[in-house]
């Protein structure tokens, strides 16, 4: 139980004895995991990064598990020590704006690639901007894997 509990103490001078209230607070506190180093945004984060804490169960909710937490990206500068939570970690980004990209688009059995570069960034599933470095025409396209997109054909 957390919060402030009353007690009653008795205490004793030149044999003179008196109940005196008090009051103490209590806090209830549970392994948390928290990072056992700084991380940087951008990184992502694996079992090595944890280590078990006891904090009080107030700054245990929300907590991410650390087994959620690997193969996740820092969605911003962590500290040592820090407990993560859900909007501290993203999915990670395979296309990184301004990196270079393949462009693929496939109808049927038929597959054509086209070099290109990332006009936003965004994680497998995502919808980016691309531009074709051939015609330099802005396409939609989803992200499929690290460095390539894939165009919807018609």
């Amino acid at each position: 139980m957390s919060g402030a509990r009353a007690f009653l103490g008795i205490a004793g001078l030149a044999g003179i004895w008196a109940a005196l209230p008090a009051l103490a607070a209590v806090a209830d506190t549970v392994d948390v995991p928290v990072l056992a180093r700084a991380v940087a945004r951008g990184e992502l984060l694996d079992a090595t990064d944890f280590t078990a804490e006891p904090r009080p169960v107030a700054q245990a909710r929300g907590a991410v598990a650390a087994r959620d937490a690997q193969g996740k990206e820092a969605a911003r500068n962590l500290p040592a020590g820090a407990v993560v939570r859900g909007t501290d970690i993203t999915q990670p980004r395979l296309v990184k704006r301004g990196e270079p990209v393949t462009i693929a688009v496939r109808k049927g059995t038929l597959v054509i690639a086209t070099p290109g570069k990332a006009l936003s960034s965004g994680s497998a599933g995502d919808l980016v901007r691309v531009v074709a470095l051939s015609t330099n025409r802005t396409l939609d396209a989803i992200v499929e894997k690290s460095g390539t997109v894939r165009v919807v054909a018609p």
